[in-house]
């Protein structure tokens, strides 16, 4: 756990809560160090890219998932077996936040600000299983929650 602290992003949690921001960043991170090649199919990726991808990726991943997944030495193996594991959370999430987004209300919160980071952590979440949330869908929605005494005609 004291590698943590030299990570350039948050490891993959063993509950795989983080799994999509995680692969949003590990793509990042391995396009910048050209080894995105590594984790495609068909790849033509020379043995040390392949290499230096596992140590990339095993570095980032939570100690459970390290032990679990020891053997895999081919990170397009390892990218394979962690989807099939974890891509199933756009199914759980997705349906959360919806229920999140239908029940925003301003009037529950007691600041402003606290209103609008909640607007836009569910609409980033929403954007980021594929749901489009436009600044008007935002505006109509915190305009419909305004409490009746509130609102002027």
């Amino acid at each position: 756990m004291a590698n943590l602290a030299k990570l350039d992003f948050v490891a993959l949690d063993i509950t795989g809560k983080n799994y999509l921001t995680w692969v949003v960043d590990t793509k990042i991170h391995l396009k910048v160090g050209k080894l995105e090649e590594t984790i495609k199919e068909e790849t033509i990726a020379s043995s040390q890219d392949r290499a230096k991808a596992m140590i990339f990726i095993h570095r980032h991943l939570d100690e459970g998932l390290k032990s679990e997944y020891l053997i895999v030495e081919e990170p397009l193996a390892l990218w394979k077996a962690l989807r099939n594991k974890y891509n199933h959370q756009k199914t759980m999430i997705l349906p959360r936040t919806h229920y999140e987004w239908t029940h925003l209300r301003i009037q529950d919160f007691n600041l402003v600000a606290k209103y609008n980071s909640a607007m836009f952590r569910i609409s980033s979440q929403m954007k980021l299983y594929g749901e489009t949330i436009t600044e008007e869908d935002m505006l109509k929605k915190t305009f419909n929650t305004f409490h009746a005494s509130n609102v002027l005609l």
